[in-house]
Formats: structure tokens, sequence, C-alpha cells
């Protein structure tokens, strides 16, 4: 039996009644394979003695007498103070919301004492510990699991189920893995692997299971990506070659080139006209684009394309040429967008740039009234609208296309897989040739190549990574909170100048601010219009207001009627504004690094140079940390953290954004990174694409080996991974 097969409820399990049960199922736990597959977030060594004296080379783990029991505080607030010693120093616990433990750990008596301990008030302190009598050895003298918790589990709890539930189910497990790979990487089977994650017996035995389980999760992730790849390419999803095809994709799923298309060779009649019209050159990024996504729309397969490219390399217009080679081929162009502002200023580029060329767009959102929308929606039955852009109306009920041929996506981690695929059925329900249609999708934060590989592996990948010629490098600069009038001076001289500012903000109003200290967007736009900038106008943009108002405010924004937006990071993704010199963010810590570089990327879209102030708030004092429950000791310490720093720093050095892609990625993890998570990418339990970024590549060649020997995976070696991939996938891979 597999791992994923072990159905069995927990309440199976001997110690679970109704109340815990309850509690494993808010973690999303209620069977055994939920159970096992929780994998532990870390694992403590208390093989290792570690005395008092040494509490700052890791956690302590020593044997200590209990000396004498203090209180402070008062009343139901009053908290159990305990001092201890061991052989090298004397210590204090502190009992935060444990007064219970006055009667377990009584004065004279020894423990076996685990905890972590800091120096504060002149005492050596800990209120982080787990202790038990020196006669028993349950948790001590080991290497212990550290699952993660919510209210009403326990470390304990937890791993006296996980223990039940491997004595009783784990002992039979079969491998999931071939055993050719099993062999070649040197892994261990999959019930003892499955133990030794848990409950390891030394360090050496816990790498083993780690790189087992890591190698599994990896392989079948690219098990599923390789079949999709596949599926792409299968006979059912041929379609008949069309004339003037460029060159052939080159299927693979790194970065891939297309033809220049500078000569015109490679450009369909209406793309040439575009070209000859621009009043500039496009950059040898945008040409290579241009003719990778020609080459696949002209193949014999529907193209499913990337495009990455850096805030204002010019994705849009390679976008732009992507739909006028659709409109020659016959068919119709849906450009969706996240928001209503980024789709309107899209279809306005659109009717300057192509309605010259005879194209005929159309703008399509939630918001338009029904007369106009019954309209518009006869037209494009009809096929008399080339190219729609819009929002997710776009794929709503009611929304019948001619010919769909080509689907783009901007900002692709805002959607959603369903959604993806909803816009894509549109084009199998065209009244006539219905089929898939090409899919183009696109980000303005870039994605690192090992990420790419493991997200978007069944795909091929354009990069734009030179921005048009004239722009300037953003002046990044940090400031203190109580600095922050001097960044206000220089925003002045800016604004006298002519230019624009925006100015934002992590929360929306004073309701979200309590005990925080924060600033937030309504009451900082009425100070700087009334305080700070009085002689310049300012206007307020946040995610609750009405999309006519957001728009009219925007509009006004980048006609020059406003000098200064207040905003949250709703401007993440927002209109062009070229005027645009400063971008001030407040309490730049608390935002992720892919944000504050698409917010950065709102100034410097013209030639004047701009600058971007990161204020930041400064580190209160150290509080008292949480016990093991997760509740708090107090107050938990804003301001700059060191994972902060690290991003503000990163911000600072750095503009290319597909450096600070990697170093997001590095400091947060793949599955926060631009939305990933939210879109339903990346449910792996333990493996990590970028620590585990050579493994990943082996397990990859391991999986296309197969796929491409047997891609029915039919042959008797081969029927194992056909079952845990029908029966027990190793994670969820919807969004893949």
């Amino acid at each position: 039996m597999y791992l994923r097969e072990l159905c069995f409820p927990v309440e199976d399990l001997r110690g679970v009644g109704p109340e815990t049960a309850a509690l494993l199922a808010k973690r999303g736990i209620s069977t055994a394979a939920g159970l096992l597959s929780r994998y532990p977030r870390d694992w403590e060594d208390r093989s290792r003695q570690v005395p008092l004296k040494d509490w700052n080379k890791g956690p302590v783990c020593t044997v200590v007498k209990v000396l004498a029991h203090d209180w402070f505080g008062y009343g139901p607030m009053r908290t159990l103070k305990i001092h201890i010693e061991d052989e090298s120093a004397r210590a204090v616990l502190l009992c935060f919301n444990r007064p219970f433990l006055a009667k377990q750990l009584g004065q004279g008596k020894s423990f076996r004492l685990w905890g972590r301990f800091f120096y504060k008030h002149g005492d050596l302190q800990s209120s982080s510990f787990e202790f038990e009598e020196t006669g028993k050895t349950a948790g001590f003298n080991r290497i212990v699991p550290v699952y993660p918790l919510s209210a009403g589990l326990t470390q304990n709890l937890l791993r006296r189920l996980v223990k039940a539930a491997l004595d009783k189910y784990g002992k039979d497990l079969e491998n999931e893995l071939p055993q050719g790979v099993i062999e070649k990487e040197g892994l261990l089977d999959k019930a003892r692997a499955l133990r030794a994650l848990h409950f390891p017996g030394s360090i050496e035995e816990l790498e083993g299971a780690k790189k087992t389980l890591i190698c599994e999760e990896l392989f079948y992730l690219e098990m599923i990506v390789g079949r999709r790849a596949m599926e792409r390419r299968s006979p059912s999803a041929r379609r008949t070659p069309v004339a003037a095809a460029g060159p052939p994709a080159s299927g693979g799923n790194d970065t891939s080139h297309g033809s220049r298309v500078s000569n015109h060779e490679h450009l369909s009649p209406l793309q040439r006209q575009l070209l000859a019209r621009l009043p500039f050159s496009l950059t040898a990024g945008q040409e290579e684009a241009i003719g990778a996504v020609n080459a696949d729309m002209a193949g014999d397969y529907p193209m499913a394309r990337l495009l990455e490219g850096d805030v204002g390399s010019g994705k849009t217009l390679a976008a732009f040429f992507a739909a006028l080679y659709a409109v020659d081929l016959g068919g119709q162009c849906a450009i969706m967008a996240p928001t209503e502002l980024l789709a309107r200023q899209h279809a306005e580029n659109a009717a300057k740039l192509l309605e010259p060329l005879g194209l005929r767009p159309a703008f399509l959102t939630g918001n338009l009234k029904a007369a106009g929308r019954a309209r518009l929606l006869k037209a494009l039955a009809e096929g008399e609208v080339d190219l729609v852009l819009g929002t997710h109306a776009l794929f709503s009920s009611g929304v019948v296309y001619r010919s769909l041929r080509l689907v783009v996506i901007d900002e692709q981690h805002r959607f959603g897989v369903t959604q993806r695929q909803a816009i894509l059925a549109k084009g199998a329900s065209s009244l006539i040739n219905p089929g898939t249609p090409d899919l183009l999708m696109m980000s303005a934060t870039p994605i690192p190549r090992t990420l790419a590989l493991t997200v978007f592996g069944d795909l091929d990948i354009s990069v734009i990574r030179d921005m048009p010629p004239g722009r300037k490098p953003v002046k990044t600069h940090l400031a203190r909170e109580s600095n922050a009038e001097k960044v206000y001076g220089f925003v002045e001289k800016e604004l006298a100048a002519g230019r624009q500012a925006y100015f934002v903000y992590p929360l929306i109003g004073d309701e979200e601010t309590a005990d925080k200290g924060l600033k937030n967007a309504v009451t900082m736009a009425e100070r700087l219009s009334a305080e700070i900038f009085p002689r310049y106008k300012t206007a307020l943009v946040h995610s609750r207001l009405e999309e006519e108002e957001k728009r009219r405010v925007m509009e006004a924004f980048r006609n020059g009627e406003i000098n200064i937006l207040a905003a949250t990071s709703v401007v993440e993704v927002g209109v062009d504004v070229p005027n645009a010199s400063c971008m001030v963010i407040h309490h730049a810590e608390r935002f992720g690094l892919s944000a504050l570089h698409q917010m950065r990327g709102r100034v410097g879209r013209g030639s004047d140079q701009a600058f971007c102030f990161l204020i930041y708030s400064e580190p209160e004092p150290e509080s008292e940390p949480g016990d093991e429950s997760g509740k708090s000791a107090g107050p938990r310490p804003a301001g700059l953290t060191n994972e902060g720093k690290e991003r503000l720093k990163v911000m600072l050095e750095n503009n290319d954004g597909f450096i600070i892609a990697e170093e997001d990625l590095k400091l947060r993890g793949p599955g926060q990174i631009a939305g990933l998570e939210q879109s339903g990418y990346l449910k792996l339990g333990i493996a990590d694409p970028v620590r585990d970024a050579e493994t990943l590549v082996r397990c990859r060649d391991y999986a296309f080996a197969v796929l491409k020997s047997d891609p029915a995976l039919l042959l008797p070696e081969h029927r194992r991974i056909a079952e845990v991939l029908e029966r027990a996938p190793p994670f969820t891979d919807a969004g893949l």
C-alpha cells in the first residue's frame, strides 16, 4: 500500500477522541496518511549534552535541579518563575500561562531539560522549554521531531500519534520511486525513510530519509510536468499548420529564442505595418520574443509560452505583435489583466497603436452596462471584434467567441488555475475553428530559472532582459521613519520642478492600525494634503474604492491633474505615469521584495531621473518570547527584523528584477513568490526547488527518460509510477 492510500481515520488510533480529532481536522489531518504526511519542520538533537553555560551555542540539553520558585505580576497575569541550576551555571524558567508547573517542577527535584535560553535583566532565561524526570528517556537521548502547531495541539501529542500511526500502518509501505532511481541515488525504502524522517536514529539516517522523500516528490513533480508537456504535443492536440510560419519552436522548457524580427522576414503583414509605425526600434529581447511567439503560433501544436520581463521592458508591445499575428491567421485575441485599471490602460494603448492598422479592439469588464455589454458580445460572436481586452469578464457566462485563436494573460500569477482554464475553454467553444487557443502568459515578476523549471516546466519560456533605450535606473534610498521629514523635503523639490510622486502605505485606514503604530493611506492622504504638501493636490486610491473612482483618480494622476497619489500596494499593478519621479514607501519592511520592486517600477518610466525612498520603522526593544503553545508572552516586536533588513539591502543594491527574484526566492521560499501559492502551485511537503536544485535536475532527467521510452507507462517496470500518479500522487498537482 502507498502512503496516500492510508485512508484510515485518525480516530482508529489509540487516544484520539472527538476533541483531538477536531483539533487535527483544523490542520487538515483526518486520516493516517494525512498525519504521517505532515512532516516535521525541524529536528532537535537531544542526544548531545549542552550545559547551561553553552546556551549561546544552541539549545540547552542538560540535567538541572530546581532551586526555588518565584512569581511576578499580579492577579490572573501572575507568572511563575523557577530558578534552576546544573553543574555549569544557574538560570530562570519563565512559565507564562503555565502556573501548574509549580507542582511538577518542585523545589529540590532534578529533571532533564531542553530549551532555548537568552540573557535579559541580568538573568539567563528561557520561556520555551521541555522537561521530563531523569529516570525517563521518552524525549531525550535521541533526535526529536518538531511539528508545526496550532491551538490545542502540542509537540508531545503529535509525536505520540505519529509514532502510533507508524507502528500500526507504516511497516509495509511500498516504495513509490522506481527501483532504478532508488539504486542510482542510494535511497532508503519508503517505510524506513518515513520512520527515519519522523524518528531518526542518527543524523545520518535523518539525512538519508530527507534525500529519499525529496527525490520522490521532485520525481513525481517532473513526471506531471512532463506529461502535461506531452499532452500539448499529443496527436489529439495537433492542428493544421498554417502558411508563413516562423522557424520551429524549440520545444524546450528553458529560455528559448526565436528569430530576430528586425529584417521583417518572419513578420505577418499586420506586424510589419505596426513595426513601420513605431517611433522607436524594438529591443533585441522584444525581437527574439516576437520571433519565438510567431514560430509557436505557426506550428503544429497550440502555443504555451511564458514571457518574462522586468517592469517596463516592453512585454505588452510584444503581446500586441502576437495579437496581430492571430488576426492575420483569421482568429481573435483576448488579453486578460488582473485589474480594470491595467486592462483599461492596455485597451487605450491598443486603440492608439492597432486601430490605425484596421484592427477592431474592444474593452470588456464586469462593470459594463447591460446594453453596451449585449452589443459587444454580439459583435464578438459575429467576428466584428478582433481583439478584446478586459478582466475576468472575458470568460464569464454568455461570452462567445467566433474564433478565439490567442489568449494573453498579463500578470499571470494573479490568476488561479481555474481562471486560466476557463478562458482557454472559450477557445474550445468558438463558433468556428474550435480548439485549444495559443496561450501567452506574461510576468513582470521575473521567475528564477530553477523555479521556472519546476512550476512552468511544460512551457516554453522567453525572457526580455533589456530595457528600452533612454530609461535611467531608479535611484533607491533607505531612510528611518524618524528621518521622513528629509525625504519629504526632497520630494517637495521634485514637485516644485513639475514632477509627481507616489506615497504608499501598508494599510488602508485607522481601523487596521490599532496598537501597531503604522501609518495608513487614509490618514496620511489627509496629512499630505493639509500639512506636508499643502501647495499640491493630493488624491487617495486603495482597493476598497469603486472601480470607477479608482479609474477616475488614476486618470487624473496620469494627466497631471493630481500631484501626489497616496495609496496602498494597489498601485503595484497600475497605469504608466512617465512624469512621476518619486516613489515613497512607508514601513517598507512590511512588503515583500517582489512588491517593492513592482512599486519601484511605477516611477522611472520617463526620461527624468527617478527616486525610490524605502522608509523603515526602527525596531522596538526585544520582548518576551512565547511558550511552546504558540501564545505570545507580550506584544511582538515591530519594525525592522533581520529578514526585513535583508530585503531592503537587496532593493538598495539591485535594480535587476531577475536578481531580486532570486534573492526573494532564497528569503521566502518558492511557495510565496509572485503569488504562486495562491495560484495553486508547489504543494510540496519537504522538497525545496531552490535548495534542492541539483536533485531537481536529476529527477527531471529520470522522469523525462521514463516518458520518452514509455509515454503511456505501460511497461511492467513503470506500472508502479502509473499507479502512484493515478491513485496516490505525492502532492497536490492542480496548479501544474
